[in-house]
């Protein structure tokens, strides 16, 4: 993987650069910024994240679940009590609701995990450890021959640094 990374040191020289580069429609770009910022969010037009599809899977899975194991308890060790029933949904809402929070809470940190790749095992391409500290990194994925009208681009926006990077 073959581009160019550039260090801002303003948000709105970032921001402005990201637009053109997606205006022109070079290669993937990828943000790296200290905070995260709504700003590069509506400039990149980032998907809807997949993880509340894990929630949702998981809070469902989850309040199953918990009715399921207690209406089987109540079944296996019957207490008969004035001519009651033996299972009632009623009375297990809580503890449905108790597991349902449970499941949907662990597969909402299993798909966050899962979609972010963490742990990495490589090396990031294009990080830079200034964009943890204050700077603003752009990345984007270009062809050798695209790589110098790229980095003037980027320059002309306003970049302290730009450089290429395999």
């Amino acid at each position: 993987m073959q581009g160019v990374v550039a260090a801002f040191h303003e948000l709105d020289s970032a921001v402005h650069a990201v637009e053109e580069l997606k205006k022109r429609k070079y290669g993937d770009v990828t943000v790296y910024t200290p905070t995260p910022r709504h700003e590069f969010e509506d400039v990149l037009g980032a998907p809807e994240s997949p993880v509340r599809k894990f929630t949702l899977v998981g809070g469902l899975c989850g309040v199953t679940f918990g009715y399921w194991i207690a209406i089987w308890c109540s079944k296996y060790w019957p207490l008969v009590v004035g001519g009651k029933a033996v299972a009632s949904w009623v009375p297990y809402t809580i503890f449905g609701f108790e597991v349902m929070v449970l499941i949907g809470a662990l597969s909402t940190v299993i798909g966050m995990f899962a979609n972010s790749r963490i742990p990495r095992l490589t090396m990031t391409v294009g990080y830079d450890p200034r964009f943890s500290g204050g700077h603003f990194g752009v990345w984007v994925e270009t062809t050798p021959e695209q790589a110098e009208e790229v980095s003037a681009l980027l320059r002309r926006h306003g970049a302290e640094e730009v450089r290429s990077e395999r």
